[in-house]
């Protein structure tokens, strides 16, 4: 009984320390999309789907108004986008896409990190060329849905590829589609839909279980800082 206690508080004690880094990266999203596009979620597909993303997230009712509220705050400093590339231990190459306030400081957070690892940043456009930027669309799938048709509805949105796995959907287009593939899933009115811009690597590259554990400590402790929004590597 004692065990099992240890491991339920641990347990949540993990679920609360991923949401306390989840949730400060989900309401940054949900802040820059209303101070581009206005705080409106009807007239603004960006905040609507960013304020989707949270929802599939859990993320509380009151977090995401916040974030909106933030967007017009006097004092809310500007966040900008930035990109970091690098390669990290034993040769992997990784896209570090940040969304931060301060550029000095999540540059020299992200440096801190590859040097740690073994790796180092490379000069920025280095890698970009190794990505394909794709839009991702998961949601979970229902006895109710019928693939089948859901797939060639997507088909005249934008869809390039759609498989799944594990009763999840991945639907996959251009990156320029996003709208169209996000706009055309809520008229399916397909619920607890993610929706990203992701990179794909093209020329995927095969590491040993010893080598991908060291690169995963590394994408793990970028994933940790709050500046940073999405890590992408060439790992097959």
């Amino acid at each position: 009984m004692g065990r099992a206690f240890e491991y339920r508080r641990a347990s949540k004690e993990k679920r609360w320390d991923k949401m306390s880094k989840l949730f400060p990266k989900l309401a940054r999203t949900i802040t820059m999309a209303a101070k581009e596009g206005g705080p409106d979620p009807d007239s603004n597909a960006k905040l609507r789907t960013a304020i989707q993303n949270a929802r599939a997230q859990n993320m509380p009712k009151d977090n995401i108004e916040t974030a909106i509220k933030r967007a017009s705050g006097k004092d809310q400093a500007d966040i900008v986008e930035v990109n970091y590339e690098g390669k990290g231990p034993h040769g992997a190459l990784i896209f570090v896409e940040c969304a931060t306030d301060n550029t000095n400081r999540s540059v020299t957070n992200v440096r801190t990190a590859f040097n740690k690892a073994g790796g180092a940043l490379v000069q920025t456009g280095s890698l970009e060329f190794l990505f394909a930027r794709k839009a991702v669309i998961e949601f979970p799938v229902t006895d109710a849905m019928d693939l089948e048709e859901i797939e060639l509805e997507l088909m005249d949105a934008g869809l390039e590829e759609m498989e799944v796995n594990d009763g999840r959907a991945f639907v996959q287009g251009e990156y320029t589609e996003f709208g169209r593939l996000t706009q055309a899933i809520e008229q399916l009115g397909v619920e607890n839909y993610q929706a990203t811009l992701q990179r794909i690597p093209t020329s995927p590259q095969e590491f040993s279980d010893e080598q991908i554990e060291d690169i995963e400590a590394l994408i793990d402790k970028l994933e940790d800082d709050e500046d940073v929004q999405g890590v992408f590597t060439n790992v097959a």
